[in-house]
């Protein structure tokens, strides 16, 4: 693995361990072109239940947190990996999509795709390297009370 990959998954790992809210207790499914190298890297500082989408078992609803590196990769691809991620995810599981800098069209894009498939953004964030949306399933989201 040459180090620029390394230092690279460095740069949104942190990140994104942060939206997720990642704890070394949960298990968190990693998919992307660099998905191997950013579970051995979580492995690697504790959360030994992270598993890259190449290895991650079948599909049980298994999975607290998945984190999508999605830079350099088109949209209508991540629509099929939403698709097949949410197969792996609880109900009350967090997602957490980075992308590449986005012009407005194409972040609103990425908007109605996440909330197409039932989840509902709670947060996002723009970083040098990209920028990241973090969204829970609506049925798992606590509606609030009307005062």
């Amino acid at each position: 693995m040459a180090i620029s990959e390394v230092v690279t998954g460095d740069r949104i790992i942190d990140p994104m361990i942060a939206l997720g809210g990642c704890s070394t207790q949960h298990r968190i499914l990693v998919a992307g072109l660099k998905s191997m190298e950013l579970t051995i890297e979580l492995q690697r500082r504790g959360y030994v239940h992270a598993a890259a989408s190449g290895n991650c078992g079948r599909p049980a609803g298994q999975y607290d947190v998945a984190l999508i590196d999605w830079r350099r990769r088109t949209l209508r691809e991540l629509e099929t990996t939403l698709d097949w991620v949410g197969k792996f995810l609880r109900p009350t599981a967090t997602l957490v999509v980075w992308v590449d800098a986005q012009k407005p069209a194409a972040y609103q894009g990425l908007h109605a795709s996440i909330e197409k498939r039932g989840y509902m953004i709670e947060n996002g964030t723009v970083h040098d390297c990209g920028c990241a949306l973090v969204a829970r399933l609506r049925q798992a989201t606590p509606h609030r009370k009307a005062a």
